[in-house]
């Protein structure tokens, strides 16, 4: 009896109805190769032994895969059988050929359509009915697989109602709806010369076993398919792309391909991993803003539709993610999906939020899996490309060498007819009795004039070198041609057509000398014939990362329970509850209490952090900006310590300490400051401290910024009886420098793109604009520039000088502008140049001395000439709104900026206030330090805690014990 294990083992026989076979175990070897996990599948399907009737308990005393009576067992059903349906599934209905790139279905749609190709367009339904011939499973998966290849545009030319995948709305029954090959399908795909065959399903008629497809057509169309086991996921990838792509291959150098999708849209491709498995595609709707209260989707992600994208919208917005008036479908020729906002939102912060919430933005995992040698395999894109290029190049020699057979037969039989005709040997045979004796009376009087290559040449032979030699078939031929034939044959004429073969014949061998040359011609013939509005639609874009926490609509606000120490959204009705801050639903919560300790969690309606809370607000672990200021009171020595701390690093609903944790420590002064502001305190001793100075000023900026396990500095050993703010300090971390990220469209703080400098808290951006407007903005991340329309962008200046030229659209005349800005108004559009229509910004830059290059013509008869112009020369500055000086030139061909557009900032380290040092050992042991600063008079300190002091300042650092 075969164990389990055998009947996996690749090359095991297992018996079967009583004969020996392979195919289970070539089964489970394509599936294991493939990734598929072959016990699970037997396992998953396996009914137990417990479970089976009488008949089954008796047939399960037999081996796996016997039978009796040809019935096979239950067991022996699912370790072969069902492996046998899962390669049949594998390979003849999910998974594309590496070959032509079609499933089965689709190969059998191109071969019927072939069939019935006369150049007109045929009903769906009968394309559906021929091709059943062949499929042998129904109409419907028929007419799904044609609906499919007809919108992607490439093989099938349409006509009718056919769907549209941007809407989501299904083709016309196929009575409906008509289709043909396209130009492009009947030159790349078809050539019965050297397609291989196989006998249908039923064996009444031939079918291809692959097409010879010419083009790496899997690349471009794309294709899904769920096997039994393993999974297919092929991008589509821009036509032109492609053929670049292979003629890159065939000229040996680099290239790259990313996906390009029919709906258009956004894709971060940064990891595409070549198409493997495991990588990702990350998508994104293209959102415009209209205006300050409506968004506008211009295309969408591939694989969703409008009405999903609409349904998403609709989902967020009643969960309160995102906040809509309305969502409107304008959709016809070009999607256009209106998002409607209420008075008072961000479009910025909303299509951030679209992007986290919505199927504005979705990712797809690519796996590329195709069948190679009857198996299927798992290869990078690239590879199939080079894959496709070589089988091309192959069936495009195999081609060669078949036309270059049919123009040597018909140059051998054009001359054998012109000889024939020309020397008059037909009348030679008029005497022949026999027909032996015709053929060798034709035979010899050809031999006169022609010879076969390799024949001992003769002198002055004038002979036609003939590829090969005269054989009956060509005799035959001749006898039939008619005498009316010969009375009007033209010598001139035959000559002609002989000598049309034999260029064509060298042409065709020179092609097969020089293959790849030809291969390389072959494929931009394909771009130049076809590439035509097949320009990529997918723009290739790097996503900043959206956090939902960021980007969630704040609809909640946060109440705390200070003395009960309960935080949550739901606590309006606590009477000891107060409102916080606003809060969204994603968002966690940070709670300080008294005795130092803390805690993140997770907001929800009411959550209990710990009894008396000092401080409670939104956390966000990425603000490296939020400084808390603290001074505490040590529970054991009753010492006072300050510090200055980040919260980062932490797990959420894990409880922290922030003093040195000892019982009965308790927080004296506690402050969150959102841009690292340090303070300047009055610390005011109880009573009953022995100090003779009683109040004192205590300054954080002295204090350096540390972690929240810091113990502090020690502020005073005497018991404190308050602490008040005297004043807000600056922020001890500088001014934030900030980056402009050209690819996102984005300001970061993260070092990403250019840099435009360190920026307070007054300090705005300066964005120009293509279409003649300038504007003020505040250095938000939030903020969405779109970078095909920005001119300039950079830190504002007040002393900044912008110059500009630009058309006047009324005049027809163009003119020259220098100023600076005068307006203060943050988030509005100021235009600069003429409001007439038609008028066009072309120059704008920030340099002090700019410089232009003009093509121009002085007078209607004068040539062009090109001149430099110094702008700083030719106006001097003058107001926003002053039209500038005019060009007297006739006509003004282009203009260039010579210049940048002005000097970019240095970027140095940020300046911060650094703490006093602490006290640094001698070069020597006992080396001297500075003196203290006597602040005797200040403390009730005796001359022995002095001394004690002192030294200790002498003592060497490897003989000093600290907490």
């Amino acid at each position: 009896m075969n164990s389990e294990s055998d009947l996996y083992a690749a090359g095991d026989s297992v018996e079967l109805g009583g004969a020996d076979t392979n195919e289970a175990a070539d089964t489970a070897e394509i599936l294991a190769e493939s990734g598929a996990d072959v016990d699970a599948i037997v396992e998953a399907e396996a009914i137990p032994e417990d479970e089976l009737s009488a008949e089954e308990e008796e047939e399960a005393k037999f081996a796996p895969g016997e039978t009796i009576h040809d019935v096979a067992t239950v067991r022996g059903m699912y370790q072969n059988w069902f492996l046998d349906y899962a390669s049949y599934v594998i390979l003849e209905r999910a998974v594309p050929a590496i070959e032509d790139g079609l499933k089965p279905v689709q190969r059998r749609i191109m071969h019927a359509m072939k069939e019935m190709d006369d150049g007109r367009f045929n009903k769906v339904a009968n394309v559906i009915g021929q091709t059943m011939q062949y499929h042998p499973h129904g109409d419907a998966s028929i007419g799904d697989a044609m609906v499919n290849l007809g919108q992607k545009d490439l093989l099938i030319e349409t006509q009718g109602n056919w769907g549209d995948i941007r809407t989501g709305d299904s083709a016309a029954a196929p009575r409906y709806i008509e289709a043909r090959l396209s130009k492009f399908a009947l030159e790349v795909v078809f050539n019965p010369d050297i397609t291989e065959w196989q006998m249908s399903y039923d064996g009444r008629k031939r079918e291809p076993t692959t097409l010879p497809v010419k083009f790496p057509l899997l690349l471009a169309q794309g294709v899904e398919g769920i096997a039994v086991g393993l999974s297919t996921k092929i991008m589509p990838h821009n036509f032109r792309e492609l053929c670049q792509a292979s003629v890159a291959v065939l000229k040996g150098k680099e290239f790259q391909l990313f996906p390009d999708f029919s709906t258009g849209g956004l894709a971060d491709v940064s990891n595409y991993q070549n198409g493997q498995r495991g990588g990702k595609i990350r998508l994104r709707a293209t959102i415009e803003k209209a205006d300050k209260t409506m968004l506008v989707i211009r295309d969408i992600p591939y694989g969703t539709t409008t009405t999903a994208l609409m349904e998403s919208i609709v989902k967020a917005s009643e969960a309160n993610k995102i906040k809509i008036k309305k969502v409107v479908d304008n959709t016809a020729a070009e999607v256009e999906v209106q998002v409607h906002l209420p008075t008072g939102v961000s479009p910025d912060l909303t299509m951030d939020a679209l992007y986290a919430f919505t199927d504005c933005e979705i990712s797809i995992s690519p796996n590329t899996c195709v069948i190679i040698e009857d198996k299927p395999r798992f290869v990078a894109v690239e590879d199939m490309l080079r894959l496709s290029t070589q089988k091309t190049v192959r069936l495009l020699e195999r081609e060669l060498e078949i036309r270059q057979e049919e123009l040597g037969e018909k140059w051998h039989s054009a001359s054998l007819e012109k000889i024939f005709i020309e020397n008059r040997i037909y009348r030679k045979i008029e005497e022949c009795e026999t027909w032996e004796e015709i053929l060798l009376t034709i035979e010899a009087g050809l031999k006169k004039f022609t010879r076969v290559a390799g024949e001992k040449e003769k002198p002055g032979d004038t002979r036609i070198v003939l590829a090969r030699a005269i054989e009956e078939d060509d005799l035959t031929r001749l006898t039939e041609i008619r005498i009316k034939r010969i009375s009007k044959f033209d010598g001139f004429k035959a000559d002609e057509l002989i000598a049309r073969l034999e260029a064509e014949l060298a042409e065709v061998t020179d092609h097969l000398l020089n293959l790849t040359r030809y291969a390389i011609n072959y494929f931009e013939g394909l771009l130049k014939k076809y590439g035509a509005n097949r320009e990529r639609r997918t723009q290739l874009r790097a996503f900043a990362v959206v956090t939902a926490q960021k980007v969630a609509v704040a609809n909640q606000k946060l109440y705390v329970n200070y003395a009960d120490g309960f935080v949550g959204y739901g606590l309006k009705k606590d009477e000891k509850a107060v409102a916080v801050t606003d809060c969204s639903d994603l968002d966690d919560i940070i709670a300080i209490r008294r005795d130092g300790t803390f805690m993140v969690t997770r907001i929800a309606e009411k959550t209990f952090v710990g009894k008396d809370i000092l401080h409670a607000g939104v956390y966000n672990k990425n603000d490296d900006r939020l400084v808390y200021n603290m001074v505490y009171q040590d529970g054991t020595s009753g010492i006072s310590f300050a510090k200055r701390f980040l919260v980062s690093g932490i797990t959420r609903d894990k409880t922290y300490d922030l003093t040195k944790g000892t019982k009965g420590t308790k927080t004296l002064y506690l402050t969150a400051n959102p841009n690292s502001e340090s303070e300047l305190v009055a610390i005011q001793l109880a009573d009953k401290a022995v100090a003779r100075v009683k109040q004192f000023d205590f300054d954080f900026a002295d204090l350096a910024i540390k972690g929240k396990g810091s113990m502090g500095n020690i502020v005073t050993k005497q018991p404190i009886k308050k602490i008040t703010q005297k004043s807000l300090g600056d922020s001890t971390l500088g001014g934030r420098e900030m980056f402009f990220d050209s690819v996102v469209g984005r300001l970061n703080a993260n070092g990403h793109g250019r840099y435009l400098g360190t920026f307070d808290t007054d300090d705005t951006v300066l964005a120009v604009y293509r279409d003649g407007t300038y504007e003020l903005t505040a250095p938000d991340p939030a903020i969405d520039f779109v970078v095909a329309n920005l001119v300039l962008l950079r830190k504002f200046d007040p002393k900044t000088v912008l110059s500009a030229v630009y058309l006047d659209g009324e005049t027809k005349r163009h003119f020259v502008k220098r100023f600076q800005i005068e307006t203060s108004t943050l988030a509005n559009r100021f235009t600069f140049i003429s409001e007439a229509k038609g008028s066009k910004l072309l120059v704008a830059t920030a340099h002090p001395e700019p410089m232009v290059d003009i093509k121009l013509q002085r007078d209607k008869k004068a040539e062009r000439e090109t001149e430099k112009l110094l702008l700083h020369e030719f106006i001097d500055v003058k107001g926003w709104k002053a039209r500038g000086n005019k060009l007297n030139y006739y006509k003004l061909h282009a203009l260039t900026l010579v210049t940048d557009e002005g000097p970019e900032p240095e970027r140095k380290a940020a300046k911060k206030k650094a703490a006093p040092a602490a006290p640094q050992p001698a070069e020597a042991p006992n080396a001297p330090h500075e003196p203290l600063p006597d602040r005797t008079d200040e403390f009730n300190i005796s001359a022995d805690e002095v001394a004690q002091a002192k030294a200790l300042l002498k003592t060497p650092k490897s003989q000093l014990k600290f907490f």
